[in-house]
């Protein structure tokens, strides 16, 4: 999956010379968390979350004059408050580097650009609506975690064992780089109760089996 498949494509926007409260009401409007900042010439110059608004608009109870509050709130803009230079992510990224990207960075979106032109955004949410896609959770079936040997062969061995069913998701990771590695499996269709018990004839390590309905 790539990160054009689960971005939000066209995301609202605001320019860095709009006011704060401007800007609040725009989020609220868009029911959206964060924006990408975009100068009048259309270029990419930050992003805002409404954490970052909300800190820098006084609170009823924050020890400021009358005089000194309407001055802020009148001259204070989302370029300073924004985070500048923002981290980005091609549209046409696989969506784990992306994954890597959030959590590297500890943010919870990315601007997507293609061409150095801003395209989308991508959210955590995203990210974790592409997972439960990629494992194919939200299908049900029966969903299995086998350990197998590192070697070329294996899915076809696994695949032969499905009939007649048909796995919907494979995901997998090393457990012992070059010795075993742990594959996800999820299975629907007829036959598919029985397929753990034709892995283990087969001479497979089953570690879990369970039916999943979402």
């Amino acid at each position: 999956m790539l990160v054009a498949d689960a971005m939000t494509p066209d995301p609202t926007t605001v320019a860095p010379d709009v006011h704060v409260l401007q800007a609040l009401e725009r989020l609220s409007t868009a029911h959206v968390r964060r924006m990408p900042v975009v100068d009048r010439s259309g270029a990419l110059t930050g992003i805002v979350t409404a954490g970052d608004l909300n800190a820098a608009t006084p609170r009823a109870t924050t020890a400021i004059s009358l005089y000194d509050l309407n001055y802020l709130l009148a001259t204070l803009t989302v370029g300073d408050v924004m985070t500048p230079g923002p981290v980005t992510v091609e549209r046409e990224a696989p969506i784990e580097d992306a994954a890597v990207l959030l959590e590297r960075h500890r943010v919870s979106g990315l601007p997507v650009v293609e061409n150095d032109e801003l395209v989308g955004i991508l959210t955590i949410t995203d990210v974790l609506r592409a997972f439960i896609d990629v494992h194919g959770a939200a299908e049900g079936g029966i969903r299995l975690t086998v350990e197998v040997p590192d070697e070329p062969g294996v899915l076809a061995s696994l695949a032969q064992q499905a009939a007649p069913g048909n796995i919907t998701a494979v995901v997998t990771s090393a457990v012992t780089p070059g010795a075993t590695r742990r594959l996800v499996l999820r299975i629907q269709g007829e036959g598919s109760e029985g397929y753990a018990e034709r892995l283990e004839a087969a001479g497979v390590r089953v570690l879990d089996a369970r039916r999943f309905d979402p």
